[in-house]
């Protein structure tokens, strides 16, 4: 093994035990920074000199919501689903510092991969449990976060026992009163999965006595249905005094040109 190789952003690559794919960081030699790829598919983007760079629009509009619903720099308690490149965990150490976050991921080797290469900003405070999302998130027991992020769903590929109203309802149940669950979905052009996703959310919010589900995504989706990903978020946080400057907010950060649905606006859209 040569030297470089010990050095933050240099190429490296595991095999994932659980899904037996090859797992590579790479350079992005288009937009700078790097990619982690896996099965040969990226996934995630990260700009080591500039952590709050978000390039996939989905996690930019995530990164939006989180601005806007609570005061900026304050700390956080954030659960990961899903680790990817930990992009968003960067993100959120770097706007606030001192937030406590967990990742939730199955792939044992994907973490390892993703810090030795691309390391975590200073001071961050990061907790790593290996296994399914499901399981390990109910056995943490009267746990409670500000947020949870879930970002596992692809189509129909996705986990079964995931998308389900039963888990949506077992993740608000681990949020605070005025929490958030950002569900990133990305589907094909038909979007029959991503129109369930919808349903199930907007299912188990109304059984946690919550109100509906809002959507960001890009506009053109909303109009002429293509591959592509989109935003669902619920939580006590929605029923908000503030959360028409949020909407506000969401709408002028973009990515544009964005849409940003209420729950009225998202039952419409998605056939409810």
């Amino acid at each position: 093994m040569t030297s470089h190789e010990f050095l933050p952003g240099a190429q490296r690559s595991a095999q994932l035990s659980f899904s037996d794919q090859p797992a590579w960081i790479v350079k992005d030699e288009v937009v700078g920074g790097w990619v982690l790829q896996i099965g040969g598919v990226e996934q995630s983007h990260v700009d080591l000199e500039d952590p709050t760079r978000l390039v996939h629009e989905y996690l930019r509009r995530m990164g939006n919501v989180l601005d806007a619903a609570w005061p900026a720099g304050q700390p956080l308690r954030i659960a990961h689903l899903g680790a990817g490149a930990l992009t968003l965990a960067r993100y959120v150490q770097a706007t606030r510092p001192g937030s406590e976050q967990v990742v939730i991921e199955i792939e044992r080797e994907l973490p390892t991969l993703v810090t030795t290469a691309l390391p975590m900003p200073e001071g961050t405070r990061l907790e790593v449990v290996i296994g399914d999302a499901r399981e390990e998130l109910a056995a943490m027991t009267g746990r409670r976060f500000d947020a949870l992020v879930l970002d596992v769903f692809s189509g129909e590929e996705s986990p079964a026992h995931l998308a389900t109203e039963d888990f949506y309802l077992e993740a608000l149940d681990h949020l605070e009163p005025d929490g958030l669950l950002l569900v990133n979905v990305g589907d094909d052009a038909g979007q029959r999965f991503l129109r369930r996703q919808v349903r199930a959310l907007e299912d188990a919010a109304a059984r946690a006595g919550l109100s509906g589900v809002w959507t960001l995504t890009l506009a053109s989706l909303l109009t002429a249905p293509a591959d592509g990903n989109m935003v669902l978020i619920a939580g006590g946080a929605l029923s908000s005094p503030e959360v028409d400057t949020w909407r506000a907010a969401w709408e002028k950060a973009g990515p544009h040109p964005g849409a940003v649905l209420d729950p009225t606006e998202t039952a419409e859209a998605f056939g409810r």
